[in-house]
Formats: structure tokens, sequence, C-alpha cells
């Protein structure tokens, strides 16, 4: 049965603090009529800190998309490889071993993608799948470990290997004035993560049921608009409340399952934002600490994207994991408004957790404190 092994997560080395964001916010825009509304905004997001792939003078710059497309093709290549070296060593396998790389992302493109530079440049075999995707935003991070679990049923013996990178610092556009964008600029962080799902052996979460589901009606909620200056971000008010339709879902699939959503052992979500869990913890009647992992990445890093579900499993690892058998829910939530949902249960408790550390590109530091099969 596939096992979700241990991630790699590195973050950028340029640091943006929320006092420096708010500084910003109020030097770039004194005269905006709803500043005040929208710093208080990025106040409540719980962000403390994000890293950006480039120091914030550049950030702010807008050199056209092109010039913009190739910091990401050259900053994916400069990072993900590591990253990558890392994840299989946490999964005891080498690149001959991987039958898929599934490459996540949706802040640069490529083609082809990132997963035939890395097949050419690190030692893949030249029959390794490849499933690049590009347009599920916040929610990939979930759909990467669901094909992967899907390739491994199909595949009992196979190993995926799971790529996020995300540049959201790319997408920022000088010209969006709106309090959506506003409050966009001080959410998104930059980082890229890595994990094996292994078909057979390995530590970590044993991945059972997955499941997709979309929110009727509501794919202008997260958008992209693309123009010339490249990927503009459209965030509807109305996206803070979505898991008053989605959490019935969660507890649904639980329930399929024989499990009680309520009363599970852990929780690796997407952390959007804070009110996107403070309202799981309404709705599926838990506790605040439930989604400790899911806040810590979202008060260190902010929103990045596809690879937050990737860092709250690495910081569960970093606790520790869970005794054997131990019952968990993964759930990736994005644009659609689509939500990328797993249950597992741990395995290989005994096994010793390597302490953490989160790659900083030049330097090593510590870390800061739809589809539905059965298996």
């Amino acid at each position: 049965m596939a096992t979700l092994c241990r991630p790699a997560v590195a973050v950028p080395e340029h640091v943006l603090t929320l006092a420096e964001t708010l500084e910003l916010a109020r030097t770039l825009h004194p005269d905006h009529p709803q500043l005040a509304l929208a710093t208080r905004l990025i106040e409540n997001t719980g962000v403390r800190k994000r890293h950006l792939v480039q120091p914030v003078e550049e950030t702010l710059r807008h050199p056209g998309f092109e010039a913009r497309n190739k910091v990401y093709e050259a900053e994916a290549r400069r990072r993900v490889p590591a990253v990558v070296q890392q994840a299989l060593e946490h999964a005891e396998l080498a690149p001959h071993d991987i039958d898929m790389i599934v490459y996540v992302s949706c802040t640069g493109f490529l083609m082809p993608s990132l997963t035939a530079w890395l097949i050419n440049s690190m030692g893949f075999r030249p029959d390794t799948r490849q499933l690049p995707i590009a347009q599920l935003g916040c929610a990939a991070g979930g759909s990467a470990i669901n094909r992967a679990h899907d390739f491994c049923t199909a595949r009992p013996a196979a190993n995926v290997l799971v790529v996020a990178c995300e540049f959201c610092s790319l997408s920022y556009q000088p010209t969006d004035l709106s309090v959506g964008s506003l409050l966009s600029n001080g959410l998104f962080g930059d980082a890229v993560a890595a994990a094996v799902v292994r078909g057979d052996g390995g530590t970590g979460i044993r991945l059972e049921r997955n499941a997709s589901h979309l929110v009727p009606g509501t794919e202008d909620w997260i958008a992209y608009s693309v123009r010339a200056t490249g990927f503009h971000f459209l965030l509807d008010k109305r996206v803070p409340g979505t898991m008053e339709p989605l959490a019935p879902v969660l507890a649904q699939l639980a329930d399929r399952h024989g499990w009680n959503a309520s009363d599970l052992d852990f929780y690796l979500v997407h952390a959007g934002g804070p009110r996107i869990l403070d309202d799981l913890c309404t709705h599926l009647g838990v506790a605040p600490h439930v989604f400790r992992f899911s806040r810590a990445t979202l008060t260190e890093y902010g929103n990045v994207a596809s690879v937050v579900v990737l860092d709250a499993l690495a910081r569960f690892f970093d606790e520790g994991g869970a005794v054997e058998g131990a019952k968990g829910l993964i759930a990736g939530f994005g644009p659609g408004i689509t939500a990328e949902i797993a249950l597992g249960r741990w395995t290989g408790a005994g096994s010793a957790p390597r302490r953490r550390t989160t790659t900083v590109i030049g330097r090593q530091r510590s870390a800061v404190a739809g589809l539905d099969r059965a298996h």
C-alpha cells in the first residue's frame, strides 16, 4: 500500500517581515482610499514573515512577463534539485527507483515541463512518467499526492516523486490596487518542496482513500487573469467562507471510510488564511490545536500555495509523527473551488525522525519553529 514519506522543504534566502510589508504598503500607496482596511487585513492573516526568490527591490520591479518567466525557470532549476535529492534520501530511494514525477506549480510556465529537465539532469530513467499540473493553484499539493496514490494503486510496486515549486512573488502586479490584490501582496510567499510516495515500504502516511470535490458555481472566485504583464491574481471576497460547503465533504468522505472526521489523530490541510482554519474548527468540531502544523506554515512562510500541505506534513514529521495506525486527513483547497482530500494512517512510527532542517539557498538553518477510491 502506498506510503507518503517525509518531505523536503526549501525556502529562499530573501526574507520579508510583516513590519516591512506594512511599511511598503504605506509607502507605495499612501493615498489609497482603503489603505487602512488593507493593512488591517494583512495583519490579520497571521503571517509574520515570508521568503522571496529575489530581493524585495527586485520583486517590486516589473520588467515584463517574459523576464519574470525566465527568472522562474532559472530559480526552479537552481532550487529544485537539492530538495528532490533530500526527498529521495528520506524515502531511501535513488532516482532510478522513481516511476513517475508529478510536478505542480502555478507561478510560472515551462514547456517542456521541469520534469523533462529533472529526468535529463538527475539520473531518472528515460521511461519515467511525467505529470505536470499547472492550473490547480493551492489545491495542487493535495492533487499531486492523490495522483501519486492512484498511480501506486494501479502499479503496487511503483514509486512516485511529488515536486511543488511556487514563486508567488513573481506574480506581484504593482498596478493592481484592489483590496484583494493588496491583501495577496501581504499573504503569499515562495517555497519549494518534494516528497516520495512509495508503493511498498517507507515511513510516513499509508494512503488509503482519496477524493476530489468542486463547489459548483465558484470557478471565478479564485483565478488568474493572464495579461501582457503576466498572471494577475483574482480573489473573491466570498472565498474565506468556502469551508462551510467543504467541511461536510470532508466529513462524508471520512464517514464512507468508517471514520469520524471530528475525531482523527492528525490533520494536514492547506492554510490559505486563518479564517479557513478557524471555520474548519467550527464545522468539523475540532480544537484549534489540530491545525498547528498548517498555522505554523502560514505564520513563518505565508501562503506558499501548493507547498503548504507538504510543509505541514514535514512539521508533522518534526513532531515525531504519530503512533502506529493513527488516522489522519490531508486536504488542499484551490481554484474551482476545488478540494483534494486524502485519508491515511501513520506507519513506521518506531523509526526515529530526523531533526528538521529547512534549506535556505546559500546557507542551512533550522526552521523556525469527484474521484473517490477506497483501497
